[in-house]
């Protein structure tokens, strides 16, 4: 008889490498001068100087032969442009929606949407906030109000939905606001802060019947749409036998408004809205040409739009929108073999380390969080992103809002690194967990009042750089 071995915990990749782009891994000291540089910030590093870049997912998929193809097919016109037509249309056929407005990306959509719908003194119920969805809220005077479950905030779990909304708190919050001073109800799709969580099917269905009773608008972030479908398809037994295409239609039914951002939804960058109503519709148009550009390019680049009309139809593909859960799963599993704390289940996005464990001699107010993406780059030249206390905003007596979890989030872009690359990230934290007593907290010496985690610069709070430095030369003195 014979016998068929295989590595069963092995993400296996369904595409093959055709072009590449030269890396560079700089020697420890220059890591940490660009590190200083940049103001203990990861974004304000430059990019010559990463790695292996883990920063995010937004932009930086890589796109597939077909899409590079269709971007030479672009039409350029300035309105009635062919390529937005054909980009409409694809929408119309994914998710059945009728109208399409272009933006040059997800949060450009956010702006719209809260220039239009969010008054002072309204409220937006969410499953969770994203930074810059919040900050246009309140920019426009409302307030967010975040109804997650239970389950959502626990590190560890077996919980397959965390992104769920919680309906009874929305029942509550319903009875308490009344529903006219609620300006929409929205759902992200694989929850950004809390570890790239999905929601489920009938928690989204449960969610519209209750807003459609109340006469009370439901909007969907659908930027990681391809993420929480796959996990839809292998969690959600209702759809274990529904395609792609037939669990993207019945999601985006549950919504009156639809947006995302293409630079991760689709492989290409820019993005945009889809409404059916048009009543809806028209209310957004006029603020497309003030904001963004005429409605036949909204702010995209035609070739990014044809790249964006494959995409979607690679989106579709079961195999293509695995590759990211699968590769993170996996570097999910071996990391928590290894004891070292990390958001479960896997979710989408990336890796989530779970800064608050990981970094427990460490008090809150010195940003956990962004310490230990500090000290990452440091030891691995791996660009990771804060998402804790950092990408809070400050209350109105000017403290810190300690975040509900404190990640580190170790983005794993579809179809980008080699699992020798992820297994170098690992061997890395594997070290820096071991010598983690030797990293210290940061403090701000600029920092902006919005949107700080982007532009504000830190400085440690102790002498730890060069002790870290010092260990690391003595452990990996043939490989710095």
């Amino acid at each position: 008889m014979i016998k068929f071995y295989q590595e069963t915990n092995l993400p296996l990749e369904m595409h093959k490498v055709r072009i590449v782009q030269k890396l560079n891994l700089i020697p420890l000291e220059e890591r940490k001068k660009a590190l200083e540089q940049a103001g203990f910030n990861t974004f304000l590093l430059k990019n010559r100087d990463v790695f292996l870049d883990m920063l995010t997912d937004s932009g930086t998929n890589a796109m597939s032969d077909k899409q590079l193809a269709a971007m030479m097919e672009a039409d350029d016109s300035y309105a009635g442009s062919e390529t937005f037509f054909k980009l409409t249309a694809k929408l119309q056929e994914v998710f059945g929606t009728k109208y399409f407005l272009p933006a040059h990306q997800g949060r450009a959509c956010e702006h719209i949407l809260a220039k239009v719908f969010v008054k002072p003194g309204s409220f937006v119920p969410m499953n969770y906030h994203f930074t810059t969805t919040k900050s246009h809220i309140m920019l426009c005077g409302g307030e967010v109000l975040e109804l997650f479950i239970d389950e959502a905030l626990a590190v560890t779990s077996t919980c397959l939905f965390k992104g769920n909304l919680d309906v009874k708190k929305l029942e509550q919050v319903i009875k308490d606001k009344k529903a006219e001073n609620i300006a929409f109800v929205r759902m992200e799709a694989g929850t950004n802060l809390i570890g790239g969580q999905p929601f489920s099917l009938a928690n989204a269905k449960e969610v519209f019947a209750l807003c459609k009773k109340h006469g009370i608008l439901t909007v969907l972030d659908a930027s990681l749409l391809a993420d929480n479908l796959y996990f839809i398809k292998m969690r959600e037994q209702a759809c274990f036998d529904m395609s792609i295409l037939e669990i993207t239609k019945a999601l985006i039914s549950q919504f009156d408004i639809v947006y995302f951002s293409g630079r991760k939804l689709g492989c290409a960058k820019g993005g945009g809205i889809c409404v059916n109503d048009d009543n809806l519709y028209l209310k957004m148009r006029e603020l497309i040409p003030l904001y963004e550009g005429f409605l036949t390019y909204g702010g995209m680049s035609t070739r990014e739009m044809e790249a964006m009309t494959v995409g979607l139809t690679e989106t579709m593909d079961l195999d293509m929108i695995s590759q990211g859960p699968k590769m993170i799963e996996f570097m999910v599993n071996e990391l928590q073999s290894r004891g070292i704390p990390v958001v479960t289940p896997a979710g989408g996005l990336g890796c989530h380390l779970d800064a608050s464990t990981f970094m427990a001699h460490l008090p809150k107010k010195e940003y956990q969080s962004a310490s230990l993406v500090a000290a990452l780059f440091l030891v691995s030249g791996c660009r990771g992103m804060e998402r804790g206390t950092l990408s809070e905003i400050r209350d109105a007596n000017g403290n810190d809002v300690f975040a509900n979890m404190e990640l580190v989030r170790l983005a794993l872009p579809r179809r980008v690194f080699t699992l020798s690359q992820v297994k170098f990230v690992i061997d890395r934290l594997c070290w820096l967990y071991d010598h983690r007593q030797l990293i210290g907290g940061l403090r701000f010496v600029d920092e902006p009042k919005i949107l700080r985690f982007f532009f504000g610069t830190l400085e440690p709070t102790s002498d730890w750089v060069n002790q870290l430095v010092s260990q690391f030369k003595i452990d990996f003195q043939d490989s710095l």
